[in-house]
């Protein structure tokens, strides 16, 4: 089961010496989940501050500067992990660092198969073959917000085709890195570790009325390029998609996984 680990936190609540220590643990765990055929893909996003949001009503692009959620704890990061099951999933979660001082949401993705299939995750596209470096941030992490129930079955099946369609585009075009949508968020849960002690609770993280239902994780030359693939998103017609460049790390090593 492969599932989507949201990390939220308070941006200024981080030293830079914690922040640093918090990447090298953290990519340490991605090492080691690597090494189980655990670990899909994992990245931090760039301060909220860069965050934009789209949506597009009756046809004209809305284009806003800022996060979609006004909230203390803001997202900074995620994890894709293909694990047994959501107790996997929990105990991966009460380990990641983000987890003592923040909440980490935890979602299954949605398994799509025959004509709805998905192209495989690709590799990030780094300028000039550099992984890792600092200027090469030209990935974007699109989320997907809308009100549970605002597609009626027949118009939701359609818009997946829509998007399953635009993935493919992405991918013949380079442009894409992974996509999915998410199961509801009623079956969410979020994980905090206080004082050693791993809290668990039921539902989503932010209490909002429009909450995640889904992703893509593209390749665009600059900002103007990510706004426009999330203008074509059906989603963004019916609720709002909000764009983070991410923040690229070293490459994690998974020829131990690919192995087993």
């Amino acid at each position: 089961m492969k599932y989507m680990l949201l990390i939220y936190s308070t941006e200024y609540d981080w030293t830079e010496d914690e922040r640093r220590a918090c990447m090298i643990e953290s990519m340490g765990i991605c090492e080691e989940l690597a090494e189980c055929g655990k670990w899909i893909d994992s990245a931090p996003l760039h301060p909220v501050s860069t965050s934009t949001t789209v949506r597009v009503r009756e046809g004209m692009c809305e284009v806003t500067d800022g996060p979609f959620a006004e909230t203390i704890e803001q997202l900074g990061g995620y994890y894709i992990i293909d694990v047994k099951d959501q107790q996997e999933a929990i105990d991966i979660a009460s380990r990641l660092p983000p987890a003592k001082k923040g909440t980490v949401e935890i979602r299954r993705l949605t398994e799509l198969s025959g004509e709805l299939s998905l192209p495989p995750l690709q590799a990030p596209a780094w300028e000039e073959g550099q992984p890792g470096s600092l200027n090469a941030g030209k990935d974007y992490l699109l989320m997907l917000f809308s009100e549970e129930g605002v597609w009626q079955p027949e118009e939701h099946a359609i818009a997946l085709k829509e998007s399953v369609d635009l993935c493919h585009e992405l991918d013949r075009c380079g442009q894409y890195r992974s996509a999915s949508p998410l199961e509801p968020a009623s079956s969410a849960v979020c994980v905090r570790v206080r004082r050693s002690e791993c809290e668990v609770t039921d539902g989503p993280y932010p209490e909002t009325k429009e909450q995640l239902a889904g992703y893509f994780l593209v390749h665009a030359s600059d900002l103007n390029k990510a706004i426009s693939i999330a203008s074509r998103i059906p989603a963004t017609t019916r609720g709002t998609t909000e764009i983070r460049p991410l923040f690229p790390l070293p490459t994690v090593n998974t020829s131990s996984a690919s192995a087993n």
